[in-house]
């Protein structure tokens, strides 16, 4: 049975995100229009600043170990939940690779496409290659990217297979990629079979949600292939070291599964 106080939880927060984002769009919009140029750098502190605030009001507890890297790079990571954008970008300046469907999201959209945004309709091949043409210019232009190559959310404990295109690209530019990892302590906090909308009030219909972002060394290699198997090697082994130190909801989950 759904709890009534978790769902006035969610919604009441839904409230406290959307109308401060409108009014900061909107004003962002027209400081536009009237030749405020609008710059990556500016985008993405107002990005930063308006998560700090999402990530409060939201009760998002995220513990970060690691940096960016000094350099442009690929930021690569597993993919576990809608708020994932949310946490990653808080500490990290990057383009995000995300689904097309999210142009459709009111609000979200604008602003995705104000602070950086490259969508990609992932089950259409000339879309997936015009999204690697723009993410090797933009790379090219010293803006970093996030991808998230399991092309979808994962609700097991080891990432699905990356997809290969995101690394052979890379190789080319000779651009590094960097692993990320971002994991949550409660099950709930993971999309798994369920809509958007029911995920939302479900993961922040509780007062906590606590998650772990590792961010690795910078890598390299000559194939993409070598290069990939790096990445998700260093990225199921970040997983297990930061499940090891939690009650981890996986060891229940992923049994019930087999």
């Amino acid at each position: 049975m759904r709890n009534p106080l978790r769902i006035l939880l969610a919604t009441v927060r839904i409230v406290l995100l959307i109308l401060p984002m409108a009014f900061i769009i909107l004003s962002y919009q027209l400081l536009v229009k009237f030749n405020f140029k609008n710059t990556p750098q500016r985008a993405y502190r107002i990005r930063r600043n308006f998560l700090k605030y999402a990530n409060f009001i939201l009760g998002i507890k995220a513990e970060c170990e690691g940096q960016m890297h000094n350099d442009t790079a690929l930021y690569v990571s597993n993919h576990r939940s809608l708020s994932d954008p949310l946490i990653l970008c808080k500490f990290l300046d990057a383009f995000i690779i995300a689904k097309a469907e999210v142009a459709k999201y009111p609000l979200i959209s604008t602003g995705a496409q104000l602070t950086g945004i490259i969508y990609v309709q992932r089950e259409n091949k000339e879309s997936r290659n015009a999204v690697r043409i723009k993410m090797t210019e933009t790379l090219a232009s010293g803006e970093n990217v996030l991808v998230y190559p399991e092309g979808t959310v994962n609700c097991h404990k080891r990432t699905l297979p990356y997809r290969m295109g995101t690394f052979q690209e890379l190789v080319k530019l000779g651009i590094p990629v960097v692993p990320v990892c971002l994991e949550y302590k409660k099950h709930k906090d993971v999309w798994c079979n369920r809509s958007m909308l029911k995920h939302f009030l479900l993961q922040f219909g509780y007062f906590r949600t606590e998650s772990k972002i590792v961010i690795g060394p910078a890598m390299n290699d000559k194939e993409g292939n070598v290069l990939k198997d790096k990445v998700e090697s260093w990225t199921n082994e970040c997983i297990e070291k930061i499940h090891s130190n939690w009650d981890s909801h996986f060891n229940r989950f992923d049994s019930t599964q087999k």
